[in-house]
């Protein structure tokens, strides 16, 4: 009797990351996609319940898994679980890796009163840096790295919908974020410009309360040499990179220009580049920082 052929086409997402970074919410969000969501599953039966998934007449065919150090031991086998994963005919498996920084995180748990899963009933952080260091293989094996520090819960729902919307799909992304360097650096970036060399329009009386987003604003940092120049230059740059990464295997890449505040100069930019490659690319623009103007 010959073998029955399983079926094709699966979509598997295995999510994990820090704990407290916002790993209830993505499940949430892949359930509103459509998603069969299993959260805490040891990763070795994930292997068996997709088997026995693809040989039945189930109409399951995206499955999103929570898997994370809560399995305590059972964790350690999702290394070998995802080579396993990627051998099957017809399963395509994406990795997101859900990240925060140690601050933040701290911050929620104790917000939260709940205890670290590696705590073992001391401080949050010794439990964050025991995690962290379990984790570094495996985030280096992620293709999509969401740090969720400064990500509202809507946000973060915003960028996994965005990714995993379509079914089967590949549209990759390119992300232009503005952010303000007194605000710190956006840690998922991939690349990162300084535009800080640009004349400022903060020191324009009528422009100062503006932002980038309004056309007296953009006009003014668009009209210099030095713009047009780094204009120039960066879109040859990004005709080069954008590919290379696209070709690398990645869904998306992080493009962030900063200025002193990330109300002007660099909201220009990501405006400029974000208008300027949404017919080649799928293109998003982000302002990180644009509302936290004071005074």
């Amino acid at each position: 009797m010959e073998k029955e052929k399983p079926n094709s086409d699966v979509e598997v997402v295995i999510i994990t990351g820090m704990s407290g970074a916002g790993k209830t919410v993505a499940m949430q969000s892949f359930e509103d996609l459509g998603f069969y969501c299993i959260d805490n599953l040891p990763p070795e039966l994930m292997v068996t319940f997709l088997n026995l998934m693809m040989r039945s007449e189930t109409k399951m065919r995206r499955i999103a898994a929570v898997m994370d150090t809560r399995g305590g031991d059972l964790f350690d086998s999702l290394i070998g679980a995802l080579d396993e994963l990627n051998q099957l005919e017809g399963v395509s498996v994406k990795l997101l890796f859900l990240d925060a920084e140690d601050e933040t995180l701290v911050r929620r748990y104790k917000e939260t009163r709940r205890s670290h899963p590696l705590a073992e009933g001391g401080l949050p952080l010794t439990g964050i840096r025991k995690e962290r260091l379990l984790l570094s293989e495996l985030k280096g094996r992620a293709r999509s790295i969401y740090n969720t520090s400064k990500l509202k819960p809507r946000e973060l729902r915003e960028k996994i919908m965005a990714e995993f919307s379509a079914k089967g799909s590949t549209l990759f992304t390119v992300n232009f974020i503005s952010f303000g360097f007194k605000h710190g650096m956006p840690i998922d970036a991939d690349v990162v410009f300084d535009v800080r060399f640009l004349p400022n329009p903060y020191y324009i009386q009528e422009l100062k309360p503006k932002t980038g987003l309004e056309s007296e604003v953009s006009e003014y940092v668009l009209k210099w040499n030095d713009t047009q120049m780094l204009i120039e230059k960066l879109t040859d740059l990004f005709k080069f990179l954008i590919p290379q990464y696209k070709n690398e295997g990645k869904s998306q890449v992080v493009i962030a220009f900063g200025c002193t505040g990330g109300q002007h100069r660099s909201v220009t930019l990501a405006e400029y580049f974000g208008n300027r490659f949404k017919e080649e690319y799928r293109t998003i623009i982000t302002h990180r920082d644009i509302e936290k103007r004071k005074g």
